[in-house]
């Protein structure tokens, strides 16, 4: 047992060298460095800081660049760095109405307050290779174009603050808004407290802003398809930077300790009314770090097909069943779950394998035709020693 446990440390520990060198592949070429991934990776950095939990590009990027690229895997790294930070205090909600706004669409208003910013977005481009960008590098392998800055994106910013485009549907009441609640309980934390049920919209839109891109996407896609009985709206994006806020004890007042870069998205969804509500606009609602318009409008669709009971709707999707939802959502438990198969199960599977015999050769003896099949006649002429070489090797 010793030697069978001092062996398979030494080929976990070749395990990890081959790893590095796999990470670090060709040493020919220049090294990437994480402040490259930071820079040009900005949208896979936005992913790992919002479903990771935390707000750092540099560790962001590093937690990428640790992991070969696999996202999963990164935002797994930076998850297990966030619990052994130390917990300061809680910031003031931040005011995404006065966000300094470098994009901002409405699908449902042409002409809105503020105007309409398209600013840097994939969604006019042909979707083709660019093979100029092969090309794009200086003698020392260098990008040509300098990276801009966060001052220059935010020189090109919008600088006044933007209504939300929901006000002018809110105008004539034809739309729901969330009205601050006297004595509501303070939302819990889902990142120090296990996710229970029945779970609030709080602890809902937290779980989703944590929740896999790739599985949100894919539930959001089929409430598009009818599973969640709505049509949805994207009432606004916006992206931008926005000031933080903290409460310091000492001063007695609020300071702000720095901007981060966010995704708001509103969806509006018609609701034909149920009971004594009448009929109206519903909303969505999706929050993410970074410029990531795919997971907020993913998690916005979401969240307003999680709100079916709580509005009288018929609940006949798996999209509408909340626990269903949110017990899949997490991309970190959910690698787990599935990686975990490949760890050693030989004890499980030696008395699966026994009780698949046994069965078989109970079914043998009471259906005299199941022997006649090729696979039964080989299984009945393996000798003895065969079959215990079998559970040799599986052992």
């Amino acid at each position: 047992m010793y030697v069978a446990v001092k062996g398979g440390e030494r080929a976990i520990e070749a395990s990890w060298r081959l790893l590095d060198k796999a990470r670090r592949g060709d040493t020919r070429l220049a090294e990437l460095s994480v402040a490259q991934i930071r820079a040009q990776l900005r949208l896979a950095v936005a992913r790992v800081m919002t479903e990771g939990s935390v707000y750092d590009e540099d560790l962001a990027a590093l937690a990428i660049k640790q992991a070969a690229g696999d996202l999963v895997e990164a935002i797994f790294l930076l998850r297990a760095y966030r619990t052994t930070l130390p917990r300061f205090g809680y910031t003031r909600p931040v005011d995404t109405e006065a966000m300094q706004v470098e994009r901002r669409i409405s699908a449902t208003f042409k002409d809105v307050p503020g105007g309409q910013l398209l600013g840097a977005t994939y969604d006019y481009t042909q979707r083709l290779l660019d093979f100029a960008l092969l090309a794009e590098r200086d003698a020392e392998g260098a990008p040509v174009a300098s990276v801009a800055s966060a001052s220059n994106r935010t020189a090109a910013a919008a600088t006044e603050a933007m209504p939300r485009v929901v006000t002018l549907l809110d105008r004539e009441g034809l739309i729901e808004q969330e009205r601050p609640t006297p004595n509501a309980p303070e939302p819990g934390d889902l990142s120090r407290e296990p996710l229970a049920f029945p779970a609030s919209r709080a602890t809902r839109l937290q779980n989703l802003a944590r929740g896999d891109e790739g599985f949100l996407l894919a539930m959001g896609y089929a409430t598009q398809r009818g599973y969640a009985h709505s049509h949805p709206f994207a009432g606004e994006i916006r992206f931008g930077t926005i000031a933080v806020e903290m409460e310091l004890d000492e001063l007695g007042e609020a300071v702000e300790i720095g901007d981060i870069d966010v995704t708001e998205c509103q969806m509006i969804n018609q609701f034909a009314g149920s009971g004594a509500v009448a009929p109206a606009f519903t909303q969505g609602y999706g929050l993410a770090f970074g410029h990531s318009e795919r997971k907020a409008m993913a998690m916005a669709l979401v969240d307003r097909a999680l709100r079916g009971e709580e509005l009288g709707e018929t609940l006949a999707s798996p999209t509408q069943d909340i626990e269903f939802m949110l017990s899949h959502s997490d991309s970190v438990e959910a690698s787990g779950f599935v990686q975990h198969l490949k760890l050693p199960h030989y004890v499980d599977f030696q008395s699966e394998l026994e009780l698949v015999r046994r069965l078989r050769a109970r079914h043998a003896a009471q259906s005299p035709e199941y022997g006649t099949d090729a696979h039964s006649d080989q299984r009945a002429d393996q000798p003895a020693d065969q079959s215990d070489g079998l559970q040799e090797q599986a052992a």
